[in-house]
């Protein structure tokens, strides 16, 4: 599982086994017929199609790629802020899989490797929370990659501090990474996410000057016990898709801190 350097970019987009797996893959994308792939149209425009897979092309579920994209700001002024645990949870998603983020292509940070034979695009945005949309959008398109293979991660204020959730689709909650997602998806929801918990601002705090605040001491507990369990999530849901193991993922997350 580990990483390299991305090679020039090829006329197509595709998965070269040179750069991912240990032996040869074929991925079985056909542009012109495969549904939920994001497509450039003659106006430069991404436009995404419904995701749905067709078992008619043959496709091997377990080879298809994710693009795994963690929201947050660049600079170390953000750093172990609320707003920055989608960037945090890629890092451990890096080391857990030695995957190295040694690439900058479409204003964002990458590295690419695999979860066991699954190829992965592990994704950090650089061009601040409210605009990550400009690198997730291009990426999918170039990578081939479809909607339902694209993992947003991100903070969540409706969800308690340290709280997980995993969705196969949905809205963007009036969060401004996601909204610019979906814009870049062409309006497309229909793409999965891991909402990470972080509760909300205390009284009449600034909902602003909670988000960039870094967590307590008892909080940053909770948040990297989160996070290592959002790593074996994401190894789940990578390997095996919306499993039942998902389901019980999610129902467990949302009692954990509830006492009997």
């Amino acid at each position: 599982m580990s990483s390299a350097t991305l090679p020039p970019p090829p006329t197509t987009a595709s998965f070269s086994s040179s750069f991912l797996l240990p032996h040869p893959i074929q991925i079985p994308f056909n542009t012109t017929r495969r549904r939920g792939l994001l497509l450039r149209d003659s106006s430069k425009r991404f436009r995404a199609l419904a995701s749905l897979p067709d078992a008619s092309e043959g496709a091997r579920p377990e080879y298809t790629p994710w693009l795994i994209a963690g929201l947050g700001n660049p600079g170390n002024r953000y750093q172990g802020t609320r707003h920055n645990v989608g960037y945090e949870m890629i890092d451990r998603i890096c080391r857990a899989e030695r995957i190295t983020l040694n690439t900058i292509q479409s204003k964002a940070l990458i590295g690419i490797g695999s979860i066991g034979e699954v190829p992965i695009v592990l994704v950090k945005p650089q061009s601040y929370m409210n605009y990550s949309g400009e690198s997730v959008g291009p990426l999918a398109a170039y990578y081939q990659v479809p909607l339902r293979h694209i993992l947003l991660i991100y903070d969540e204020m409706s969800l308690p501090n340290g709280v997980l959730r995993l969705q196969r689709k949905g809205g963007h909650g009036h969060h401004n990474g996601v909204k610019s997602v979906i814009q870049h998806l062409d309006g497309c929801r229909d793409f999965p996410r891991l909402c990470i918990g972080i509760g909300n601002p205390p009284g009449t705090m600034d909902m602003r000057a909670f988000l960039l605040q870094k967590f307590s001491k008892e909080e940053q507990v909770q948040m990297d016990s989160a996070l290592e369990q959002g790593v074996e999530a994401v190894r789940t849901l990578a390997l095996k898709g919306f499993s039942g193991s998902i389901d019980r993922f999610n129902l467990v997350q949302k009692y954990k801190y509830h006492k009997v």
